[in-house]
């Protein structure tokens, strides 16, 4: 398929306000061409000169025109420019609407291994980036090109041999600039990579500096961050010294029309074949002819970005979504039935290869296996992060797929070891759990999932504001406030994700007594590597490798199954043996 140029992408883009970014289109155009008539004021009043005309009011009359035209322009391109932009800012708030639109209906398991860092980038830099080619590139380098072109035309109906001889230094110029232009999109998609190699040492280094100073090893961090700095400036350097010589010249040669148009139009002149008259405004409409082409090399850094922008773009509001019903289901019950599962998160690379197993309504079972095995991937896909490639998963005899998305996120809390906390107040990160609650109820959750104590010893207790992700509070502190957030959602299905891995064992005795009362007549799936904390779970499930190898209670898998026995044995210090399911 032949690949889309930037103009076109950025005219696709721009689809709704196609109208108003035309209108500009031919408001500046008018404008430009206003523009050109002062010249051939100025061709009119030197001809009279040379004449040796003695009326004023030729004079006063083509210094009118001239001055009446450039005011033209100057008013045209500022109104060409206003309708630009106004098309411009409501195209870009339509793109980051269609994103907010898509984000919700793609894969939530997608959506969360981006680094946030990344959307933002996409959805407020990169958007911001496409303000100055679609208001600025569409109205000027259209009617730069549509004002050269006229003059072109004009001077063709003075004279067609000027009008090609005005034209020889214009190709040689632009020839140097195409040099530029031909690695410049792929070089500009290279810049963009390097500086996000070195925002990402930056930022790493910034917030890792605790344990760079801990373990002492400030030498090896900052040569890190040094390397990609530098690596970021070569770059540029690099790239900038290579366009130098190929931009002077091109923007030294094009401009001298004089070379060919002074010679031969003399020539022309003393042998009778062109007159003063029309050698006077060839003359002075020549040197007119290469400035607005050359204005239109200022937007050949946005046209490059188009390209790698609309690709980030592209991959947001193309991306996959989830292909579920929209109509609300009536469900009685939330025994989870899972039969045959598989699962790739990519083509041909299958995580989950056909497992199957039930889970009754109110009990709390346990998902366990070493680290890789697919017991995240396996919760998360009852959680609805994903659609599965093969097989069904039913919630209360409701295929997941036959479930809206919207009422699927309100059956299940998921409890994480990555949790995220807002930049609010602690009040406000419980209450997210239920946005209707209110304080005395965060404040009860709070109390029952062991967060009060630590939260009201803080300067402002509730309304402590947490930092960026939580970054003012401890690891454990925000783990206790996401438990608090997700009982507070009170689903009638909860996951937890090695959900007391932050909290210390004194906390994690409070912590699973809380979570005892708090879970109770809910369907619970516990994941954790910490086998201790799951042997009370009615049922565990042993997944390794993308398979179901055993399920049942504690004593019964320590009984049947070697491997769990492994596990046990190694989680509890005993030595381990050669020892297979």
């Amino acid at each position: 398929m032949k690949e889309k140029s930037p103009v076109v992408i950025l005219w696709e883009l721009a689809h709704k306000e196609h109208s108003k970014l035309k209108t500009s289109v031919f408001i500046a155009t008018v404008g430009v061409i206003a523009g050109v008539i002062p010249y051939i004021a100025a061709s009119h009043i030197l001809i009279y000169l040379m004449n040796g005309n003695g009326r004023l009011e030729l004079y006063l009359l083509w210094m009118g025109i001239g001055l009446v035209s450039y005011i033209l322009k100057s008013i045209l391109y500022s109104i060409a420019l206003s309708v630009s932009h106004k098309a411009t800012f409501s195209v870009l708030k339509d793109i980051r609407l269609r994103m907010l639109d898509k984000l919700p209906k793609m894969p939530l398991g997608e959506i969360i291994n981006v680094p946030s860092g990344n959307l933002k980038q996409i959805m407020v830099d990169q958007v911001e980036s496409m303000e100055k080619p679609l208001a600025h590139l569409l109205p000027e380098m259209t009617s730069n090109i549509l004002g050269s072109l006229s003059i072109f035309i004009y001077l063709l109906f003075l004279d067609w041999r000027m009008a090609l001889l005005s034209l020889v230094s214009i190709p040689f110029g632009m020839l140097f600039m195409g040099f530029v232009m031909k690695n410049y999109a792929v070089q500009y998609e290279g810049s963009v990579k390097v500086s996000r190699e070195m925002n990402s040492a930056i930022v790493e280094y910034v917030n890792g500096i605790e344990v760079i100073k801990t373990f002492n090893q400030d030498k090896k961090s900052y040569a890190k961050y040094k390397d990609k700095v530098i690596a970021n400036a070569k770059y540029f350097y690099d790239w900038m010294k290579s366009c130098q010589l190929p931009v002077s010249l091109s923007k030294n040669i094009s401009p001298t029309t004089m070379i060919t148009v002074l010679p031969f139009g003399w020539y022309f002149y003393t042998h009778g074949s062109l007159g003063a008259e029309i050698f006077v405004p060839v003359i002075i409409l020549s040197l007119g002819i290469a400035g607005p082409l050359l204005e239109t090399i200022n937007f050949v850094d946005g046209l490059a970005k188009i390209g790698t922008i609309a690709n980030s773009i592209d991959s947001i509001l193309e991306g996959k979504e989830q292909n579920h019903s929209d109509q609300f289901r009536d469900i009685k019950n939330f025994d989870i039935d899972l039969q045959n599962v598989k699962f790739e998160y990519e083509k041909g690379k299958e995580i989950l290869h056909g497992i199957s197993l039930n889970i009754k309504q109110g009990s709390t079972v346990a998902f366990v296996g070493s680290s890789g095995s697919g017991k995240s991937t396996l919760a998360k896909l009852v959680a609805g992060y994903w659609d599965i490639n093969s097989g069904n998963i039913m919630i209360g005899g409701y295929n997941l797929m036959d479930i809206p998305l919207k009422q699927l996120y309100g059956l299940v809390a998921f409890v994480s070891q990555d949790n995220f906390l807002f930049n609010e107040s602690i009040r406000e990160n419980i209450r997210m759990g239920n946005p209707n609650a209110s304080d005395e109820e965060v404040e009860d959750i709070a109390k029952r999932s062991g967060c009060h104590d630590f939260i009201v010893k803080m300067e402002h207790g509730y309304d402590t504001v947490v930092g960026s992700s939580g970054s003012h509070v401890s690891g454990g502190e925000r783990q206790r406030i996401s438990i608090a957030r997700a009982m507070l959602k009170d689903a009638p299905i909860v996951i937890f994700d090695e959900a007391t891995s932050y909290i210390d064992p004194e906390n994690e005795v409070v912590i699973k007594k809380a979570l005892s009362k708090l879970v109770e007549n809910k369907t619970v799936i516990v994941i954790a590597h910490r086998l201790s904390t799951i042997t009370d779970a009615k049922q565990i499930f042993l997944i390794e490798k993308g398979e179901l190898i055993s399920s049942g209670s504690h004593q019964e898998m320590l009984k049947d199954c070697k491997l769990y026995q492994k596990m046990w044995e190694a989680h509890i210090g005993v030595k381990e043996g050669e020892i297979k399911c």
